[in-house]
């Protein structure tokens, strides 16, 4: 329903990034918890065990609950043991995937210092505004010292800046125009200025 209603609205992507980003991530573990959105008791979700290790332990698992024995405490602590360090390598991936996009998006922006493009305000800040390129989805920073005219203050609930004598806003999801002032490759940062 929400993202029918914003389909095509300037701020689409950034909505459906902040719905994805809250949702709660996948923790492994051999403790039965059930799906609170499906309402089921007992759940369990695997995809190919060729994809991750994560999947094939739920196989393993599954085989070994259909032995007549069934499955025994000792194997059950190791495969807690094995779900927790799943978990936690799976976070440390996800981390590496981000840092490595940010790192090859400010590579692509230094090579392009000077430069103007389209962007989105995807947050405003005490000290600034970040901006994301459409195409590219590389983010910098805008600082409120950088943005001439005016003094600019936030106004946290309504997710924009003001300036304090003209009343010009910047607000969440504004399409902006901006160029590329700097780029720090060792902090992975970007700096923006609007024009």
């Amino acid at each position: 329903m929400l993202f029918n209603a914003i389909e095509g609205h300037a701020s689409e992507s950034l909505i459906k990034t902040a719905a994805v980003r809250s949702m709660a991530k996948a923790v492994y573990s051999t403790l039965n918890i059930g799906h609170f959105g499906l309402a089921f008791e007992h759940y369990t979700h695997f995809t190919s065990p060729i994809r991750r290790y994560p999947d094939l332990l739920v196989h393993r698992s599954l085989f070994a609950i259909q032995e007549p024995h069934g499955v025994d405490p000792g194997k059950m602590s190791r495969l807690e043991r094995m779900a927790a360090d799943a978990t936690q390598k799976e976070i440390s991936a996800a981390e590496a995937e981000r840092e490595s996009i940010k790192l090859k998006q400010v590579e692509y922006m230094q090579e392009r210092l000077g430069a103007q493009f389209e962007g989105i305000i995807s947050a405003v800040t005490e000290w600034g505004i970040y901006v994301e390129e459409k195409e590219t989805r590389s983010e910098g920073m805008v600082k409120l010292r950088d943005i001439g005219g005016d003094y600019y203050a936030l106004d946290e609930k309504n997710y924009r800046i003001v300036g304090a004598r003209t009343k010009k806003t910047y607000a969440l999801g504004d399409p902006v125009r901006f160029k590329v002032a700097g780029a720090d490759l060792e902090r992975k940062t970007l700096d923006y200025r609007l024009v």
